[in-house]
């Protein structure tokens, strides 16, 4: 049991690290290179360009971090886990979703143009474009087979869904889950702290049901994300960008898929499904982010009407920035304890 903990320690701590170094470099970088995204919550006093593309390093953490394993395990430094194969369609499936994610990131204009509800000097990939690219992340898993075809379903208990599962369902699991995690990130340390709270529950879920291969690629992921939601928690100081969201996506995927914990995964990523359908309300034409006023709180930017889970935070009273990310937060534990419950209850 000690060998194996060491198994994840290990490529986390790597992981950990090398997101961090690729962080500083980041924040330098993307700032001269011109790849960068106006702050439109704050109060005029923090409206800066910041850098963005923060899930480069992410993606960076989480490859070293699975290498790392690859290279304990090859020269039998410590316990096997998971399957080689598996942890390389991983890592492939996060880099090439990443770097669709920094396409999006470097469709940057001269001048203010609309996006979603306001205007910005990042326009990005087409709406249209986004589903069609990100199912480039789902090849590699496609290829080796991951996952089992044989899965629990929320209340309906296992379904067998052959070779359905890995040539319909994991792509468009790939395309559904990077482009709704995309929707909820307009706030200081909101996406990344979700997405960390998110992996969390999958890593403990996977050490107390003794799923090692989720464990160790939910241990990489978690540590990869810890420095980047260091420096996006209020006051932001390197946004995530869509590198991260949709990267971000690919490895939740492949944790679930690869530690056959995709029931769990589901009730844990509740919140985003439902926020995709809040947004399709408004025709995806709709954004999340407040209205900031005079004292530094920010409103609804719709009143009443509600188009995503911010604009239901928004409207239980006058808040700042940072409570607003903070109650997301806390929505999100809700549904990993929620998921946790149903497991234990024997209905996942």
């Amino acid at each position: 049991m000690y060998s194996t903990y060491l198994t994840l320690i290990v490529p986390a701590l790597i992981a950990f690290l090398g997101a961090l170094g690729a962080i500083f470099f980041i924040q330098s970088y993307m700032v001269e290179a011109g790849i960068v995204f106006i702050n439109l919550n704050p109060d005029a006093r923090r409206r800066v360009m910041l850098p963005t593309a923060g899930g480069i390093a992410v993606a960076f953490g989480f490859a070293i971090g699975t290498l790392a394993y690859v290279f304990g395990n090859s020269f039998g430094l410590y316990t096997a886990v998971a399957s080689i194969s598996l942890l390389f369609a991983a890592v492939l499936s996060v880099m090439l979703i990443t770097f669709v994610g920094f396409l999006d990131e470097l469709n940057i204009k001269a001048k203010m143009v609309h996006t979603t509800g306001m205007k910005d000097i990042r326009k990005g990939l087409k709406q249209w474009q986004k589903p069609i690219f990100t199912v480039i992340g789902a090849i590699p898993l496609v290829a080796v087979n991951a996952g089992v075809s044989m899965v629990m379903l929320p209340f309906f208990g296992a379904v067998n869904f052959g070779i359905i599962y890995p040539l319909v369902l994991l792509p468009l699991a790939i395309i559904f889950v990077a482009n709704a995690f995309n929707l909820l990130g307009g706030f200081d340390g909101m996406i990344t702290g979700t997405g960390l709270i998110a992996a969390l529950g999958l890593l403990i879920y996977s050490l107390a049901f003794g799923t090692y291969s989720g464990a160790l690629i939910s241990a990489i992921l978690v540590a990869a994300v810890l420095p980047l939601f260091w420096y996006h928690k209020y006051p932001v100081k390197v946004l995530p960008g869509d590198s991260f969201t949709y990267g971000y996506g690919a490895a939740f995927l492949a944790a679930a898929v690869i530690g056959s914990m995709e029931a769990f995964a589901m009730i844990v990523f509740l919140p985003w499904i439902i926020e995709f359908f809040l947004h399709l309300r408004g025709k995806f034409k709709t954004t999340d982010l407040g209205k900031p006023q005079k004292d530094g709180t920010l409103a609804p930017p719709y009143g009443k009407k509600i188009y995503s889970w911010t604009h239901i935070i928004m409207n239980i009273k006058p808040m700042r920035e940072w409570e607003v990310s903070a109650y997301m937060w806390v929505i999100e534990t809700i549904f990993v304890v929620l998921a946790f419950g149903l497991k234990v209850a024997g209905l996942l």
